[in-house]
């Protein structure tokens, strides 16, 4: 049985209806041509989040064809892969396309602000995703949305409903408002440990010699293994997309494993190896460096490679995360879809 969520746990002790989305919301059905909307209200996926931000300038603004219209107080919910989480509460007229879906409550008891709540819940985004269709780009199926049930309290005394409904949404402006600050304050702090990362590591002339990778150590490139190949008990493994999503700067122990009749098809980092991440969707993400302290060897994808030298592993990891590694790292990547390392 699934824990509840937060905003089922305001409600708890009162009473509530579940309904249909459909039966107090519809779409936007209201089409608009492009000569009435510009840089400052047509809202894309892709600029979805800064209005939200309350940045109003897209980069893209069409010049054809006819637009969906929004109003305040619709929700804009974002209706393409990897853009189901991108939610906007309107706060001014415009319009935009059919990869954003506009909802606009129609029951005198539901709220726009209780909605966007609402449709912000975790809960949405697993149903949405479960239900979304295609392969590449899944997009929300429109008809399973209206279909998604949410919690109407009081729904006999409209009156009281919307009362409760913008003490919830008061709460829980407190909690988003709380969050930001937070996620400012973090980004601040990691701007900062950048700074005074690539300060000590920047040498003045006559106080370090630089010398190229291939003198100090050499390079080990990786065995292919595949998601078919995942066991839950097995050996040890480090795929080069885990480098960048799910490991620091240095590890002890490996997030997946192999089948243990792959052991002689792999090629292993070892103690105090840098595991390095050979492609990427960024020049960031290739090259990404982990230091590997674990006691045992670990197995490596291929796309990646194992950089096998004497030095103190966490240095040379804390070293390849600066800009000036960045940026000379750039000279050797080549571009397309997806970003690689060049061997030579």
């Amino acid at each position: 049985m699934r824990e509840m969520t937060f905003l089922e746990r305001l409600l708890d002790g009162v009473a509530v209806e579940w309904v249909a989305l459909g039966d107090v919301a519809k779409y936007s059905d209201v089409r608009i041509d492009c000569t009435g909307v510009d840089e400052r209200n047509y809202v894309g996926v892709d600029n979805l989040l800064q209005h939200r931000a309350g940045k109003t300038n897209s980069t893209y603004v069409p010049t054809e064809g006819r637009l969906i219209e929004y109003r305040p107080g619709d929700v804009l919910i974002g209706n393409i892969r990897p853009y189901l989480k991108k939610i906007w509460l309107a706060n001014q007229s415009g319009g935009t396309n059919g990869d954003v879906l506009v909802i606009r409550p129609t029951h005198e008891a539901l709220s726009f602000g209780y909605l966007h709540q609402v449709l912000s819940d975790e809960s949405f985004f697993e149903y949405n995703m479960q239900h979304a269709k295609g392969a590449k780009m899944p997009r929300g199926d429109k008809a399973k949305i209206l279909e998604y049930k949410l919690p109407i309290p009081c729904p006999d005394n409209p009156k009281k409903s919307l009362e409760i409904q913008a003490e919830i949404v008061r709460i829980l402006d407190g909690f988003a408002e709380l969050t930001a600050e937070l996620t400012a304050e973090l980004t601040a702090r990691k701007q900062q440990y950048k700074h005074y990362r690539d300060q000590l590591l920047s040498f003045p002339e006559g106080e370090a010699e630089w010398r190229p990778l291939g003198e100090i150590g050499e390079f080990i490139r990786g065995k292919r293994f595949t998601k078919a190949d995942y066991v839950e008990d097995g050996i040890p493994v480090i795929h080069y997309g885990e480098i960048y999503t799910r490991y620091g700067s240095f590890a002890d122990r490996a997030f997946s494993q192999v089948r243990a009749d792959l052991a002689g098809s792999l090629r292993y980092a070892e103690p105090d190896d840098i595991v390095i991440a050979g492609v990427g969707k960024t020049v960031e993400d290739v090259g990404k460096a982990v230091a590997w302290i674990g006691t045992e060897n670990v197995a490596i994808h291929d796309d990646s490679y194992a950089f096998r030298h004497s030095m103190n592993p966490k240095f040379v990891a804390y070293a390849m995360q600066t800009n000036a590694f960045i940026g000379e790292k750039a000279k050797h990547v080549s571009s397309g879809k997806v970003n690689r390392l060049l061997d030579t």
